[in-house]
């Protein structure tokens, strides 16, 4: 097959490009798909009363080991402790004994969202806003606190490790618009307007069991092929996200000139913010035990001004 070109990523994003459908000031893409309706009905998904935290944990032994450099796992630092309590040392306030603490951490070191700002195209990020309008303040325009009221809707796990019979999809492994197609048949669920579809490829179990990330942030992993572009575009969904570092197939299908092509038409052009790194085991076995693939998904981001990301925990309820 041959390589992707500069040329044929700029003609796809061009093709599939929604700036301007929701006007000349939006900064919040396909997530106006999103109705007050789709919110009502994806309430009533909630049967059990059973809740699936998708985060992975934030913790020293997180991904980022890999070859993508400028991130790291989260630092956690005791500012109080209650060996400092025992000691004396918060007496001088009589009364108080307590514990502080801080972390440390880029806002993709872990299961995350993307914000709109967070990838360019050319000289211009969604709905043809200025890349120069994210400087060193951050995110001027389609900042992550755009999205503080607006991450909650239908959720679709499409599990295409388990439609490929498979524990892991093979590092480099495309996933088509027939797998996604497939899958969703074979899980009896369709996927509609304003979903928030969750990939899974085993990725992140199988490292998790190895107990090494080896080459997880950056390197080589399953993920879906360029080709899914139109499927995403034309189910108009809310959001895509994958157990997986960046959700795209790594690596990518495209030559020398262009690293991530399928980030260069979501984020910019399409405007579908990526949610990455999601945990997906127990949920996962508990849609194979009882069929269902369709939940109630909540996962505000933190409400960082101008950020081009957030940590999330976030949430499938069935």
């Amino acid at each position: 097959m041959a390589k992707l070109t500069k040329q044929d990523v700029l003609k796809k994003a061009e093709e599939l490009k929604n700036w301007g459908k929701w006007g000349p000031d939006d900064e919040l893409g396909v997530l106006n798909y999103v109705r007050p309706q789709d919110i009502v009905n994806a309430a009533q998904l909630v049967k059990k009363g059973k809740i699936f935290r998708l985060g992975l944990n934030l913790d020293e032994n997180g991904p980022q080991r890999g070859i993508f450099g400028g991130r790291w796992n989260p630092l956690h630092q005791m500012l109080a402790t209650g060996t400092d309590a025992i000691a004396g040392k918060h007496d001088v306030t009589p009364g108080l004994r307590y514990a502080d603490d801080a972390i440390n951490l880029p806002t993709q070191a872990a299961t995350q969202w993307d914000a709109l700002s967070h990838v360019f195209i050319g000289e211009q990020m969604w709905n043809g806003y200025s890349a120069a309008l994210v400087d060193c303040k951050g995110a001027h325009k389609n900042g992550i606190e755009k999205f503080a009221d607006k991450m909650v809707g239908r959720g679709v796990l499409l599990d295409v490790a388990r439609y490929k019979q498979v524990a892991c999809l093979q590092d480099g492994y495309p996933i088509t618009v027939a797998d996604l197609d497939g899958t969703a048949k074979a899980q009896g669920v369709t996927v509609r307007r304003a979903d928030f579809v969750i990939i899974r490829t085993g990725q992140m179990e199988d490292r998790l069991q190895k107990g090494e990330w080896g080459g997880y942030a950056g390197g080589d992993a399953p993920g879906l092929a360029f080709e899914t572009l139109d499927w995403i575009h034309a189910k108009q969904l809310a959001a895509m996200c994958s157990d997986t570092w960046g959700i795209e197939v790594r690596p990518n299908a495209s030559g020398p000139d262009v690293f991530q092509p399928w980030h260069w038409v979501t984020i910019p052009a399409i405007g579908i913010v990526h949610g990455e790194i999601f945990y997906l085991k127990d949920l996962a076995e508990d849609c194979a035990a009882d069929g269902v693939y369709e939940f109630f998904f909540c996962a505000p981001p933190l409400v960082i001004t101008g950020g081009t990301g957030s940590p999330i925990n976030p949430q499938a309820i069935k």
